[in-house]
């Protein structure tokens, strides 16, 4: 029987080594990690992640063929093939501060993998990683192995938050980097075995280990690039009473662009866009090219211009000033059908509101208070670093208070930021929020999810990312 075993058991590691269980029964799969909690978690009917078809998928096979525990050591000694999946932070101090990324765990998982081996590995990256690290983890294996053979794959994960089970049951394209050598190309075989129990094989691809590396930061910084190319557009469409969703409908039919990825919002979020982008611009600088580092900079510099625009209109139309005001925050998670508040707009623009003393009320149907307090209190990129290394108390920010219900959050409010496009927030109750809320009552469409024309009706004065002004708006500057 082939085991796999995966070193760390968070968004990534968790649901694809559940679905690999799930279409592989003859292979054993065991998801390691230090975290007792979040394995215990693992282990229970609450898991520690949210995603839509996860729970089905584990209770299948936990206990056969899947297993999670605490017992690295002993999950690596037996494996054939073992997937890292850890954090790979992006650095806070030292050298490449702010841009590079932090391969401490990557590096301790490798190290304690040589010291356990008795027996040929394959070992695959799975988390998200700078090129080059592969040699980097060979060599560590390598001058430690007491030949010991490895192979060092990669095997980037492209699943996105929200819909992971569907992209890992039929993904676009799986990717298998390894060495051009016979025992790299026997690995990869050995890897695109496993897919090929319900990956048709035509998109299982396989490349040279810096191709499968570079090919994740690639697309994640297109995709971010795209949002922020749309986003830029919608403060054009504001300027000029252009409407961002007819344009990017129009811009979207053209089949060489494609419609996905044109929605304008406050902005990207999620636990890679900015960080693979601040890697890859760390790169580009590394290899002497500037300016091609800075291209990808301005892409992150639109998403934070987008979120300060954001913050900016909901202060400017409510007579300059928020201070003492109560404001609704509708949505705190980075996307709807996940609990994942990593890196989210939400946590920025909540931060520029209470610079303004703002009173904040906030209500997300997946984010926990204490989750969103942490965030709230926390440093910029300590979020990706272990929950043992963070404050263990953030001081509760005391103007924030967490409910669980949107009536409750806008009741008395003088406005509303919908934050995160969750599905109950078309549908809500907008008359009856109305009558409950301080006049002029105001609301901040972040997502674009919201019935304008039906909301003026009702009397909100409704700002709309990228749409024409509200009359009430539009001798109000923009940017501060």
């Amino acid at each position: 029987m082939v085991k796999i075993c995966c070193i760390g058991a968070g968004y990534v590691g968790g649901p694809t080594m559940a679905v690999i269980a799930l279409k592989c029964p003859a292979i054993e799969v065991a998801v390691v990690d230090i975290s007792v909690s979040r394995i215990n978690a693992w282990n229970s009917d609450t898991l520690p992640i949210y995603e839509p078809g996860l729970d089905e998928v584990v209770k299948q096979c936990r206990g056969k063929n899947l297993f999670f525990s605490t017992d690295v050591e002993k999950h690596v000694f037996e494996a054939d093939i073992v997937f890292v999946s850890v954090n790979t932070p992006t650095k806070t101090q030292g050298l490449g501060a702010g841009k590079a990324a932090d391969l401490t765990y990557w590096e301790s998982a490798a190290r304690m993998i040589a010291d356990v081996s008795k027996s040929d590995k394959i070992v695959v990256e799975k988390s998200t990683v700078p090129v080059k690290t592969a040699e980097a983890i060979e060599k560590i294996l390598t001058h430690n192995s007491k030949k010991i053979n490895f192979q060092i794959l990669s095997n980037p994960e492209f699943l996105a938050e929200g819909t992971a089970i569907k992209d890992l049951f039929n993904p676009d394209r799986v990717l298998i980097g390894g060495r051009e050598t016979p025992d790299g190309q026997k690995a990869i075989q050995a890897l695109k075995d496993v897919y090929a129990h319900w990956v048709p094989v035509d998109r299982i691809i396989c490349t040279n280990l810096w191709s499968a590396e570079l090919s994740k930061l690639a697309a994640n910084a297109f995709l971010a690039q795209r949002i922020s190319s749309v986003n830029a557009m919608s403060a054009l469409c504001e300027a000029t009473g252009a409407d961002v969703t007819q344009v990017s409908h129009a811009v979207g039919k053209d089949t060489r662009i494609g419609p996905k990825f044109l929605n304008a919002s406050v902005g990207f979020g999620g636990s890679c866009f900015q960080k693979d982008i601040l890697n890859l611009v760390y790169i580009c600088e590394c290899n002497g090219l500037p300016d091609v580092a800075n291209y990808w900079k301005q892409v992150i510099k639109v998403n934070d211009y987008q979120k300060t625009r954001f913050v900016n209109r909901v202060v400017a139309s409510m007579f300059n000033t928020v201070s003492g005001k109560k404001i609704a925050i509708l949505g705190f998670a980075f996307k709807k059908d996940t609990g994942d508040t990593r890196e989210t707009p939400a946590i920025d623009v909540c931060k520029g509101l209470l610079g303004d003393k703002a009173r904040l009320s906030i209500y997300d149907p997946q984010v926990t208070g204490d989750q969103i307090q942490r965030d709230l209190a926390m440093k910029k990129f300590d979020w990706d670093h272990p929950v043992h290394l963070q404050p263990l108390s953030p001081t509760s920010v005391k103007e924030v208070s967490v409910v669980w219900d949107a009536y409750e959050a806008t009741k008395d409010a003088h406005g509303i930021c919908i934050m995160t496009e969750w599905d109950e927030f078309k549908t809500l109750d907008y008359q009856k929020i109305y009558d409950n809320m301080q006049k002029p009552a105001f609301v901040f469409d972040g997502r674009n999810i919201v019935d304008v024309e039906k909301l003026r009706e009702i009397g909100f004065i409704v700002y709309s990312i990228g749409k024409p002004l509200d009359p009430w708006l539009k001798d109000m500057p923009a940017v501060a």
